[in-house]
């Protein structure tokens, strides 16, 4: 165990690692506390660098500013500023402006760290190998290791720090070009190998970053991955020529390599700490690597200052950027994935995909977008098909023979409300708010076969006529009291998860009393010990479920639903078939994915010839099992086409759910890749879930081109006349958002305490 005396303020520091991140930290807490003798090791020479240029928000600015004035000073003076992002689509040049970027060369940086750890007495040691970070432990009170993303430290304590890393699919190179871009400038290039990407900005005013990306695969076509740097830069310059003006590119020790993301499940071991690309990687295409390293150094020299003692210190510098840091590394991911999948969205037209590009990591919405550039939102906004004045998520849908009047659906939630199937008045309550709240579409929880298909004894069904009459009775108050709201019914079997407690009794466990015997397509429990395990279904059986599926379509039909959606997800039955881990048949039903297809389709088709052919029939998937062996993304790509050519009219595209292991990377909006890849794949209409919660991701998903339409529920329990507010929020009062007559007295905001008195033109001493 390191050593170190936990019961004092750090005087001996050794720092292990000179980029900005290291040398930051120690200049902070040097400054802070003059007395300490800190010492910081640097295997490479004083001017020594890779890449080139380092752009820093103005957060990070600010808080440079508060901590150091004398680094901001100096700073300040280097800084190129530059406002506006150039996008290239097939020789077209997009601007949008307003974004406000700050960059200088890496090399300045350092030398200015380096001046001010020189002013303030920082032991620097160029050229020189840290001792071993377990022996610096044993003489120091703490050991910043900010050694970067190949740090030795991390590895030296693997079995404690338990990192992860990950290694992506695009190959990228670091070079410059001796002029300043006058703007950020994306530019692609379609060659016969592959898509290539350019990154590229100034960070002087005679100089820029300019970093080349591609697919592993198009690298090693075009022959890159035999060429030198000085050869890969000279081939870079000729593919990006027009880009370049014919300038050249050069190199500084650039080599071509693949994007690490690394997580760490700690970050500190006794009196030793992970600071920077140590701790954890973001992608440079949100430009976060020095400005998280500059942050990681700031917490960690105002929880030293803050805290009792060292673990207090280290325990609150890692509490307080771990939130920060995860929620860089999604919007890092989201961007990264974008590019390496960029080819996907070369055919959109081109100022969606600007806008795509733009919104890629989640970050910079439509809302903010509009704010730094409206003239640019407002061109995009024409092109999606907007009328003045017209939000993109109060524009009209047509599916099959439906209209819907926006873009917003009430997605399904299980209420566990009925009994004996039946719905009740708290299910005409519950959805009729929702449809008297201005959503486009209002689907049904799921609406079980039958009793066995049943997930608890709450749950609702369409197998008897008692059922039928209930639901019509919730369907004509729809249609009567909501007009231009559709409503649709989502059916499905529980299968192998049925036959268990109400939500708030424990989901997922075995009722105490009165269970029933569950099946699916293989005998295997969802918690194994715990869950019933299934009957596997035989033939007979098979037919006997796809006519209650039928048979529940035509009640639906006859109650007047809009839509009827086939539930495929979730690891309930039909979903069982579609997933490797669920299903272990050996017959006709199992094995590949064309075969685990087999009965879903059959039950999709038969449910199409029940269901009345001008209205849309949609299929829910779990487009990912969130677990090792199980459905893919490029599986649900297939799925999705299969259920497409069948006759689907969307894909209502969810996720997980499927088995107890599974590991979810949730997020904001963090199912909506698994939508976008569909609808991009296949031009097939999608409907996108999974914490989507503002209206302006819903816009900002409609205008990228990542959905067609936006289910959304958590916030639909919260505010039932969610689409409404958003209308009234956007100021909008057309048809896709129309009150209902006895609440349009509501339709505005109400007014708050006032915010207008004058402030004092005096201030006496």
């Amino acid at each position: 165990m390191p050593a170190g005396d936990a019961t004092r303020a750090p005087l001996r520091i050794a720092v292990i690692g000179g980029g900005p991140g290291g040398l930051y930290a120690a200049a902070l807490l040097k400054r802070l506390d003059p007395a300490r003798e800190i010492t910081l090791w640097e295997r490479n020479a004083p001017d020594d660098t890779f890449g080139f240029g380092v752009v820093l928000s103005d957060e990070t600015l600010g808080g440079i500013e508060h901590a150091d004035p004398a680094v901001y000073r100096a700073l300040r003076a280097e800084f190129v500023r530059w406002d506006d992002i150039d996008i290239v689509h097939r020789g077209r040049t997009l601007t949008s402006g307003g974004h406000g970027f700050a960059a200088l060369g890496r090399r300045r940086l350092l030398e200015i760290l380096h001046e001010r750890c020189h002013e303030l007495g920082v032991d620097l040691r160029f050229r020189a190998e840290a001792p071993p970070a377990a022996e610096l432990a044993a003489a120091h009170d703490l050991v910043i290791a900010a050694d970067g993303v190949h740090s030795l430290t991390r590895e030296a304590h693997a079995a404690h720090f338990a990192p992860r890393i990950t290694q992506h699919r695009c190959r990228y190179i670091w070079l410059a070009a001796d002029f300043a871009f006058d703007a950020f400038r994306f530019e692609i290039s379609e060659t016969e190998h592959g898509v290539m990407q350019l990154h590229g900005y100034p960070y002087a005013a005679d100089a820029s970053t300019v970093i080349v990306e591609m697919r592993e695969e198009v690298w090693e076509a075009a022959g890159l991955a035999a060429l030198d740097e000085r050869a890969s830069a000279e081939s870079c310059a000729k593919i990006f020529s027009d880009a370049l003006g014919g300038r050249p590119l050069r190199g500084n020790n650039s080599s071509w390599t693949a994007f690490r993301t690394v997580v760490n499940e700690r970050w500190s071991y006794g009196n030793t700490v992970l600071l920077g690309d140590a701790a954890h990687t973001a992608h440079f295409s949100i430009g976060s690597g020095t400005k998280l390293a500059v942050e990681d150094a700031l917490a960690l020299a105002a929880c030293i200052e803050e805290q009792p003692d060292l673990p207090a210190a280290l325990g609150a510098y890692e509490s307080e950027r771990r939130p920060v840091v995860a929620s860089t590394q999604r919007a890092a991911a989201a961007s990264l994935r974008w590019f390496e999948d960029l080819a996907r969205y070369l055919d959109q037209p081109a100022r969606q995909f600007a806008f795509n590009l733009l919104t890629r990591s989640r970050r910079v919405t439509h809302d903010n977008l509009r704010l730094r550039d409206p003239g640019f939102t407002d061109a995009v906004e024409r092109e999606f098909g907007c009328e003045p004045g017209t939000p993109p998520m109060f524009t009209p849908f047509r599916l099959r023979g439906l209209e819907l009047k926006n873009r917003v659906v009430v997605s399904p939630m299980d209420m566990y409300s009925a009994v004996d199937g039946v719905p009740g008045d708290f299910h005409l309550v519950h959805l009729g708010a929702r449809a008297l709240g201005g959503a486009g579409l209002v689907m049904t929880e799921m609406v079980c076969v039958s009793p066995e298909g049943r997930i608890t004894p709450g749950c609702t069904g369409l197998y008897t006529p008692e059922q039928a009459a209930s639901w019509r009775r919730i369907v004509d108050f729809v249609h009567t009291r909501a007009p231009g709201t559709a409503f649709g019914v989502q059916l499905g079997h529980s299968g192998r998860k049925g036959s268990t407690r109400l939500m708030w009794d424990g989901m997922d466990q075995p009722l105490d009393t009165g269970n029933w015997p569950v099946a699916a397509a293989s005998p295997l429990p969802y918690l194994p010990g715990v869950s019933q395990i299934p009957h596997a279904l035989d033939r007979t059986e098979l037919d006997g479920i796809r006519a209650q599926f039928t048979a529940a379509a035509r009640r639906a039909a006859d109650c007047g639903f809009d839509l009827l959606e086939l539930h495929c997800a979730h690891g309930y039955l039909l979903s069982g078939f579609l997933s490797p881990l669920t299903n272990q048949r050996t017959d006709g039903y199992g094995g590949s994915l064309a075969a685990r297809l087999r009965f879903p389709l059959e039950v999709f088709d038969a449910v199409r010839e029940s269901w009345p052919a001008e209205r849309p029939l949609t299929v829910r998937l779990s487009a990912t099992d969130w677990a090792e062996g199980g459905t893919t993304a490029e599986d649900a790509v297939e799925i999705a086409r299969a259920f497409a050519a069948h006759g689907a009219d969307a894909i209502d595209v969810s996720t997980g759910q499927v088995v107890a292991e599974e590991r979810p990377e949730f997020g904001r909006s963090y199912q909506t890749p698994y939508a976008d890849r569909i609808r991009n794949a296949l031009s097939v209409p999608v409907v996108a879930v999974g914490a989507i919660s503002s209206w302006d991701d819903v816009n900002s998903l409609l205008l990228a081109g990542r959905t067609d339409l936006c289910a959304l529920a958590r916030p639909h329990l919260y505010d039932p006349h969610w689409t409404l507010h958003a209308a009234a929020e956007q100021g909008y009062t057309g048809p896709g958002a129309s009150w209902p007559l006895p609440y349009r007295a509501g339709s505005r905001t109400p007014p708050t305490g006032r915010t207008d008195a004058p402030r004092p033109r005096l201030s006496l001493n």
